[in-house]
């Protein structure tokens, strides 16, 4: 018993000091680091791990940005030669499908990764033929991670190949393939056909933007001439749809959505697209394209009766919001081939100054686009080009194309030299405006305006101002804020249309002046985002026609003159409720007609709006005896209609309330959707409302 007693005691003990050992060793292993730490994510995983680092994000610009690059592939195609068409289809389930007449891609043995090319393309990050081989001599894709990228973060993905009189099939799951590569059957057809699902487990939302996706390729199309792109949403088809075996899905001559695009003049056409609901200040568009030192540079332009300049760039066919090496070649040889002009013809009257690079940018359209061998971006987003030799071979391609077009064409160079002399006579002019009002350092010790309510803050980061529609919802909202981070500035009325305004006659505007007073980051070339005062500024305007007129007027001066305050967040829209329903003793607010069917069921029809002393009851259908809680409907049209706690409650309280923040996704578009609602085009307005009519919420 003894020895039982003695052995147990010698096993506890060892036990005792194992324990203690493992801690020990767990202790020292948490500051421990070497080989055996690294983890080796193999083949396509390190995609599914941290796929931001590839798209970008998981929200609605990656799950596009699957669709780019698989285009992008049969597009560089298009760009080298070796095709002529380029299909697009949204499929029942989520899928998308996308064809192209290239050549194929190769399905032979690889030698490095001993399997099929096609396999290694499709399962290999950076794998292809525009790595310094010989398949490209331009390549377009936006982050060169080719379409595996687009099989790692798809849950299903089929590949079907048309090449040297064969049809040949992968099928992959989240980037691993399902078996080999496999001849279906001979093929005179020649091209790729990819399908695709997004994976639910990766992205945030699988809905595909259809208006998203025909605006990015009709794009492209003006950017390679002679290419058809097809774009189809069958996603609504009912019947059954064999892809494999139909190579043009236009061959089905189904009836549903669709757009196809075709420019022959590439970027002249896209110019002329630009500028259709504005007024042209000389007759021919200006074009030219050539090849200098491998780098093909293309540019087009057009002056129009207008004051905002309109400057695309692209590099390789991606665009650079951010601009680069190729836009600055490009402005400087604009100045000075201008400049050359009218000193040469006598055009500067006594006293002029030479122009300046903004002179002649205003009322400019232009669209210059260069395609290298070798490419270099500034930053992982690929908005801004660094490729030095972008430069040199713009600005001679530009300063000489351009200016045989001056001297070849009299009348419209007169018409954009005196453009620009009225730009530099403006300049002047708003500049003694500009220095009579907004000096550098008077902004500063300005007073703030007398009907802004301050908040008490002065963090930034903290603090919201409120741009309210009228002096009666103004006071509502001073009583009902929040003090310490809630600042109120009452508007009077509708705001000036900056749209064609100078920065003088804007400076005039007593509402816009207020508004920039108080923002704190002065305008025009003195605007300091970093001075902003509230990194919340909200529009919060009546839910009826003017209240969505003026809310349209100040989004218009914010996209104009402050469109860095829109692209950093600092933008957002009130949204107040449409009604205050009272069931019983309960009260809820309602924002949409949807959620007032919803909170109401069956009585929905059997309650009239009105106000809160037009109190009903519901009645049992049939019966004419009253049943349930009393239900009373008050429809709210104006912020001022509200009392302090109510605007509290539901406008202005952070942790209920309703915020749109603002976002520019395409900003060409929504530049040229500016010109036609807020310019002088009455004719396309008046197309764009008929056509609009009605999807419109009408409150009448």
């Amino acid at each position: 018993m003894a020895k039982k007693t003695v052995k147990k005691a010698t096993k506890t003990a060892k036990k005792a000091a194992k324990q203690a050992s493992a801690k020990k060793t767990a202790k020292k292993d948490a500051h421990h680091y070497d080989a055996q730490d690294i983890q080796v994510l193999e083949g396509l995983e390190p995609v599914r791990k941290r796929p931001g680092m590839y798209i970008g994000t998981t929200g609605s610009d990656g799950l596009h940005h699957l669709i780019w690059e698989v285009f992008d592939n049969g597009r560089d195609e298009a760009m080298g030669g070796h095709a002529d068409h380029i299909e697009v289809t949204l499929l029942p389930g989520g899928y998308v499908r996308i064809v192209d007449n290239g050549r194929g891609i190769p399905v032979d043995k690889h030698k490095q990764t001993k399997v099929s090319a096609l396999e290694t393309i499709m399962t290999t990050l950076h794998a292809g033929g525009k790595f310094g081989g010989e398949g490209y001599k331009v390549s377009g894709g936006l982050h060169g991670v080719g379409v595996s990228v687009v099989n790692a973060l798809s849950e299903h993905t089929t590949v079907d190949v048309h090449r040297d009189g064969g049809h040949y099939f992968q099928e992959y799951k989240r980037g691993k393939r399902k078996a080999a590569v496999r001849k279906v059957k001979a093929s005179k057809l020649q091209g790729t056909i990819v399908n695709f699902k997004a994976d639910h487990e990766i992205f945030e939302s699988l809905e595909f933007n259809w208006k998203k996706i025909v605006t990015h390729l009709r794009q492209q199309a003006y950017l390679v001439k002679g290419m058809r792109i097809s774009v189809f949403d069958a996603r609504e088809h009912k019947g059954k749809l064999d892809v494999g075996k139909i190579f043009y899905f236009k061959e089905l001559n189904l009836d549903v959505p669709s757009m196809s695009f075709y420019f022959e003049g590439g970027l002249l056409s896209l110019v002329k697209f630009y500028n259709q609901h504005q007024k042209p200040i000389h007759k021919n568009v200006f074009y030219t394209e050539k090849e200098i030192d491998d780098i093909t540079v293309e540019i087009s332009l057009q002056y129009v009766d207008d004051i905002s300049p309109r400057l695309l760039a692209f590099a390789n066919n991606t665009y650079n919001s951010e601009g680069g090496t190729h836009v600055t070649g490009f402005k400087t040889a604009l100045t000075r081939t201008l400049n050359t002009y009218a000193k040469k013809n006598n055009l500067f009257k006594s006293g002029d100054d030479t122009f300046t690079g903004d002179d002649v940018l205003e009322g400019l359209t232009a669209v210059v686009s260069v395609k290298l061998p070798e490419i270099q971006f500034e930053g992982q987003t690929k908005a801004k080009l660094g490729s030095v030799e972008a430069r040199g071979a713009t600005e001679t391609v530009f300063a000489e194309g351009f200016g045989a077009f001056l001297e070849e064409h009299p009348d419209d160079a007169k018409a954009m030299i005196h453009k620009v002399i009225l730009a530099q006579k403006a300049r002047k002019a708003a500049k003694a405006a500009k220095d009579s009002v907004l000096r550098k350092g008077a902004l500063e010790g300005m007073t703030l305006p007398g009907k802004l309510a301050d908040c008490q803050s002065r963090t930034a980061e903290d603090s919201e101002l409120f741009i309210v529609e009228g002096d009666s919802a103004g006071g509502t909202a001073k009583t009902g804020r929040d003090r310490k981070t809630q600042a109120i500035l009452p508007l009077r009325g509708k705001i000036l249309n900056v749209e064609r305004a100078r920065l003088d006659r804007m400076l005039a505007s007593e509402q816009i002046k207020n508004l920039v007073i108080a923002m704190g980051t002065a305008i025009g070339d003195v605007f300091d985002a970093d001075k902003l005062r509230y990194h919340k500024l909200i529009i919060a305007t009546d839910a009826d026609i003017d209240g969505a007129h003026i809310r349209t007027l100040i989004l218009t001066l914010f996209y104009r003159y402050f469109r860095i305050l829109i692209e950093e967040g600092y933008v957002y829209i009130a949204m107040p409720p449409l009604y205050k329903i009272k069931k019983g003793k309960e009260s809820f607010y309602v924002y949409t007609e949807e959620e007032k069917v919803k909170l109401l069921g069956k009585d929905a029809d059997a309650v009239s709006v009105g106000s809160e002393e037009g109190e009903e009851e519901s009645e049992e259908e049939g019966t004419g005896k009253k049943k349930g809680a009393k239900v009373s409907i008050q429809r709210y049209k104006g912020l001022g209609e509200m009392n302090a706690e109510e605007l509290w409650e539901t406008t202005m309280d952070p942790k209920v309330r309703v915020l749109k923040q603002v976002k520019i996704e395409d900003a060409a578009e929504a530049d040229r959707v500016f010109d036609m609602l807020m310019g002088t085009d009455v004719a396309s307005r008046k197309s764009f409302i008929q056509s609009n009519a009605k999807r419109a919420n009408i409150d009448i």
